[in-house]
């Protein structure tokens, strides 16, 4: 890389890091909450705990507050997640142009209609445009959108079109497929049920053999 090239390389980088502290992408992802207020939670799972019959004060349930509070630390951690140290510069300027998948991910979200868990595996790829990411940043990328109250739909959407901010490919293709608590433990309750979500962004949506290659990629997987 000439001198040149290395300079507009480093403007490269400084603008993802200007878009990535922007307050706009903040806000469209849903990455500027407050952290997680614990004296807040642990006085509502006390009163929960007593609304549905419970005593709170009772040997097996005086620490359950301070628990949940410090668990929601962990399950709501999508929302003060810090996108320029997730990344942490590893987005990197290279000549290849051939899909990149990262398949089997294991993910877990809380349902917003109940709280309850749904959980499951997904299937993250891109068609590069002069620039790749680490391989451990998609996954960090789903965990940050999983970790939040969701519904399955948006997940899959804002981790395809974040890894468009990130990265502007050729194309982005998400596949989700989880089973949700909500319909298994209560509701229908049909345990074997799963759901299955896409999006395609880029060459995955305007072009099937691109669309087609990689859903093989994903059918392989299951079958080793």
């Amino acid at each position: 890389m000439d001198i040149q090239e290395s300079q507009v390389a480093r403007l490269d980088e400084n603008g993802l890091q200007r878009r990535l502290e922007s307050k706009d992408l903040l806000s469209r992802y849903g990455l500027n909450a407050a952290p997680v207020d614990d004296a807040a939670v642990e006085r509502s799972v006390a009163a929960l705990l007593h609304a549905i019959g419970e005593d709170p004060g009772r040997q097996g349930l005086v620490d359950t507050p301070r628990r949940v509070a410090r668990a929601y630390h962990e399950l709501a951690s999508g929302y003060t997640t810090d996108p320029v140290e997730l990344l942490n510069n590893a987005v990197f300027d290279i000549e290849y142009d051939d899909m990149v998948i990262v398949g089997d991910i294991e993910f877990y979200s809380l349902c917003e209609h109940h709280l309850l868990p749904f959980v499951g595996h997904a299937h993250v790829a891109y068609m590069p445009h002069r620039k790749v990411v680490g391989l451990s940043k998609i996954p960090r990328i789903v965990d940050m959108f999983a970790r939040r109250l969701q519904v399955q739909e948006r997940l899959t959407r804002q981790i395809a079109e974040f890894m468009v901010e990130v990265l502007d490919p050729k194309g982005v293709a998400v596949v989700m497929t989880a089973r949700h608590m909500c319909s298994m433990i209560r509701g229908v309750m049909k345990h074997d049920s799963h759901m299955t979500t896409s999006a395609m962004l880029g060459d995955f949506r305007h072009k099937q053999d691109t669309r087609n290659e990689f859903l093989m990629h994903i059918q392989r997987s299951k079958h080793e």
